[in-house]
């Protein structure tokens, strides 16, 4: 079965790098291949069966790194699922950006390949989609937040009989997976922060609404600034965002110009999962620094946007001044 990798639900050609075609830019619209996010082609609907699981050792409480024990005997060729704590958070539904934490082992040896733990944030995809290995979709979709979950993965729900050779997963191996049910995040998905004084009457001011509709913009009847402007709306009280860091965001943007929307995840209905490596200037500079969970206003001069050479097919023209508002809902 051929593996294929995760695009980034980035907007095309709006938010990533006008005219980026090189190994670079393309790498970093990819997930890491050893991540279990990546997945193979659809696999057929599989029975899910209680086990057997493996026993877990160390680390039971939720958000802790687990340390899980070989498969016992033989695993099944069914698809294994059990809900290790049960939490008290909303469904899992098809097509949400699931957050989570996780770490996965082959049954036979007990050989962790990948954890999140490790990297110290959980891991951002969308559930139930084909964009992760069958497996995840199938056990996944459903369970509440602040579950812990047990899996045991037959190959034909993970990668199949290619197996993942840079992971060190042949084709004949069950996976174990431990997954803990962080967040969860939609198109009608609004940060929470706390609000912020836009007392600058030069600078557009951005609605503060938290209901998952697109702020309002408006933008002042002035000139537009000669320097990168980025300020907080709503600001949240998560990790501060590092300029390597992945994102999930919604977003609107208008020109400056005339104050007319060009491009928005609330309208497309998709979120914006990125590398702050692949979008403008204005935006890796403006968002670094600043903390989850927080509305940013952004307005972004032509030479940290896209200048002479704006999108094809879009309403922004030569040397157009670009006005945000992102609101940053997890690392990704």
């Amino acid at each position: 079965m051929r593996r294929r990798s995760l695009l980034l639900a980035v907007p095309a050609g709006l938010l990533t790098l006008a005219g980026c075609g090189d190994d670079k830019a393309d790498k970093a619209k990819t997930k890491p291949s050893d991540s279990p996010t990546n997945s193979p082609s659809a696999a057929p609907t599989a029975k899910i069966v209680a086990g057997p699981l493996p026993e877990i050792t160390k680390g039971t409480k939720f958000g802790q790194k687990p340390t899980v024990a070989k498969g016992p005997g033989k695993a099944s060729s069914d698809l294994a699922v059990k809900t290790l704590i049960e939490g008290k958070g909303k469904e899992v539904a098809k097509g949400d950006y699931l957050q989570a934490h996780y770490l996965g082992q082959i049954w036979a040896t007990a050989k962790v390949f990948d954890n999140s733990y490790d990297r110290g944030n959980p891991t951002v995809f969308q559930i139930g989609v084909n964009q992760v290995i069958p497996g995840w979709d199938q056990a996944l979709v459903g369970k509440k937040l602040d579950s812990r979950v047990e899996l045991a993965i037959p190959p034909k729900m993970g990668y199949g009989e290619e197996g993942n050779k840079q992971a060190g997963i042949k084709g004949s191996d069950t996976l174990v997976f431990v997954v803990d049910l962080v967040d969860t995040f939609n198109a009608k998905s609004s940060v929470k922060g706390q609000e912020v004084a836009q007392s600058n009457k030069d600078l557009p001011k951005v609605g503060t609404n938290t209901d998952g509709k697109a702020p309002s913009i408006d933008v002042p009847k002035t000139d537009a600034p000669k320097k990168l402007v980025a300020s907080y709306v709503l600001e949240g009280d998560g990790d501060e965002i590092k300029e390597t860091d992945s994102l999930l965001c919604q977003y609107k943007g208008v020109l400056w110009a005339d104050g007319k929307e060009f491009d928005s995840s609330y309208k497309s209905g998709r979120l914006a999962q990125f590398q702050l490596a692949q979008v403008v200037k204005g935006w890796a500079q403006g968002l670094t620094g600043k903390k989850v969970g927080s509305r940013v206003l952004i307005v972004i001069p032509p030479e940290l946007g896209y200048g002479d050479q704006p999108p094809q097919n879009s309403s922004i023209k030569k040397d157009s001044t670009l006005v945000f508002c992102v609101d940053i809902l997890a690392k990704a």
